[in-house]
């Protein structure tokens, strides 16, 4: 009796112990992936599944381009598998951090004009400073493809998952773009006001024409004659909307409204979803199709 009951409480142990070991190993499989702000964390997301852990650096509703990193950040750079950023100084602060790292960092926007899907992928991408590629569908789906075979890069094991994820959000992005170019093909208008640049991709792709209040920098305070212009503008083309964002002071917006007698609404650059906007379950899909939606009635499509 003695040596049954020795026996069971060693099976015990040993299943304990085995027990105690699965989550180890589990850890061991798991890449540690940073991305610098959502859209490019989102994707990372969405390709990488269980097979990742993603760290976004920019915390929900906060603007990216000002960012600081705080020491346990630069440790997760530091000592990730692979590190998403976007490259060209628009977080000056993670680019200088993935400096110093030994292991792969991709810089989307440097990558998107070397190996863009399509010629003229290439041409807007390298030409313009502007770094807001994620806006247009068809851009991000070349950033969803590199993001896959990066992933695939440093865990090869795990390719097959990164690239049935991939081309799952690929056909979504492909739906997009045709529900873009579909609703945005009949419109009154072709002129969208903006607090800044931030859409001149998503404008390019789909036969708009952006005017920014502000530039491309978000901060940027706009000199009264840029005002006039706009006003002017607004009047010529019957503008009848000035949009506005949601991490940003509407305050530049809301004068061009006022001296052009026009109504803002909401357009969202995506740089990053509010605390709000992810409990109730929002995505870089939902936020598009919103976007569209604001679009349409702005622009009197039909």
């Amino acid at each position: 009796m003695r040596r049954a009951v020795v026996v069971l409480v060693a099976v015990v142990v040993l299943a304990a112990a085995l027990g105690a070991s699965a989550p180890a190993a589990s850890a061991a499989t798991t890449r540690d992936v940073v991305t610098s702000f959502y859209p490019l964390a989102y994707a990372a997301q969405q390709v990488g599944g269980r097979r990742v852990a993603v760290t976004n650096l920019t915390p929900a509703g906060a603007e990216p381009h000002d960012l600081e990193l705080t020491p346990r950040q630069i440790d997760a750079i530091l000592d990730a598998d692979v590190v998403f950023d976007m490259g060209r100084n628009f977080q000056p602060a993670v680019e200088a951090a993935a400096g110093r790292r030994d292991g792969p960092t991709v810089s989307l926007l440097d990558d998107l004009a070397k190996t863009g899907r399509r010629g003229k992928d290439r041409t807007r991408v390298a030409a313009k400073h502007d770094p807001h590629v994620w806006l247009d569908p068809v851009l991000m789906r070349a950033v969803v493809a590199r993001v896959a075979r990066e992933m695939s890069s440093v865990d090869p094991k795990g390719a097959s998952t990164y690239d049935a994820n991939a081309k799952e959000l690929d056909d979504a992005l492909v739906q997009l773009d045709a529900d873009y170019r579909s609703g945005l093909a009949n419109c009154d208008r072709h002129v969208i006001l903006t607090s800044h640049d931030a859409f001149g991709y998503l404008a390019d792709e789909y036969g708009l024409r952006q005017e920014g209040v502000a530039g491309l920098s978000p901060d940027a305070e706009p000199d009264p004659k840029r005002i006039a212009q706009l006003v002017d503008r607004a009047k010529r083309d019957g503008v009848t909307v000035v949009f506005t964002e949601t991490l940003v002071s509407p305050r530049i917006a809301d004068t061009l409204a006022r001296e052009a007698g026009l109504r803002t609404e909401t357009l969202d650059p995506l740089e990053g979803l509010t605390d709000d906007e992810i409990a109730h379950g929002a995505s870089y899909l939902t936020v598009m199709r919103q976007n569209l939606t604001k679009l349409r009635s702005a622009l009197g499509c039909h």
